[in-house]
């Protein structure tokens, strides 16, 4: 940590520790894969025998990663240094809220998922681009945050059809997710082990 103190006032900045922040993202993009994958195999095995199952796990999925974006903010240095994970947390909770008012209208949830998914995959584009040059594994969040804007401009689309959606549209997307999150954990060990040897 820094001081510079200028005239009466006193400026902080904090620059994390590489080591301690490696070993954060590496559990965080773990943490991150299996939650999806978690979500995945209640959307298929459970979420068909029960509404209210599937109307929350809906919910819960831009709620957990309102959660995780603001765990990963405070543990990189601060939501002030991190404001792009900052507007994602909030996004993520205002949109959690948007789909438990549009259930049980999947039309409306689908829309109301897909413009999150634009927003929020750019906004994870925004984080990984400014963490490429301290840390590893970045190219699997920059690939992530483009098809998550991607796909979230095809549910928009599928919104609008007159098939009706169900969770099991959102499936594939939390599948990306989770398989971008693992490759990018496990390109973090990885690098552990060869900086190690």
């Amino acid at each position: 940590m820094n001081d510079t103190i200028n005239g009466s006032a006193t400026t902080r900045s904090v620059t994390p520790d590489h080591p301690a922040m490696a070993r954060w993202l590496k559990q965080y993009y773990f943490g991150r894969a299996l939650f999806a994958f978690a979500w995945i195999a209640a959307a298929v095995g459970l979420a068909p025998h029960s509404p209210g199952i599937a109307a929350l796990l809906l919910v819960a999925y831009p709620a957990w990663d309102a959660l995780a974006n603001l765990a990963d903010g405070l543990r990189a240095g601060g939501l002030a240094g991190n404001r792009s994970q900052a507007l994602n947390a909030g996004i993520s909770v205002a949109i959690a809220i948007a789909i438990a008012i549009a259930l049980p209208n999947m039309h409306r949830v689908l829309a109301v998922f897909g413009a999150w998914a634009i927003v929020a995959g750019l906004l994870q584009l925004a984080t990984a681009l400014r963490r490429r040059k301290t840390h590893g594994a970045q190219w699997a969040m920059i690939a992530s945050g483009a098809q998550s804007a991607l796909a979230g401009a095809f549910f928009v689309y599928q919104a609008g059809l007159p098939v009706t959606p169900s969770i099991f549209t959102v499936t594939g997307y939390a599948g990306f997710g989770a398989f971008y999150f693992l490759v990018a954990g496990v390109a973090l060990t990885l690098r552990g082990i060869r900086r190690a040897a």
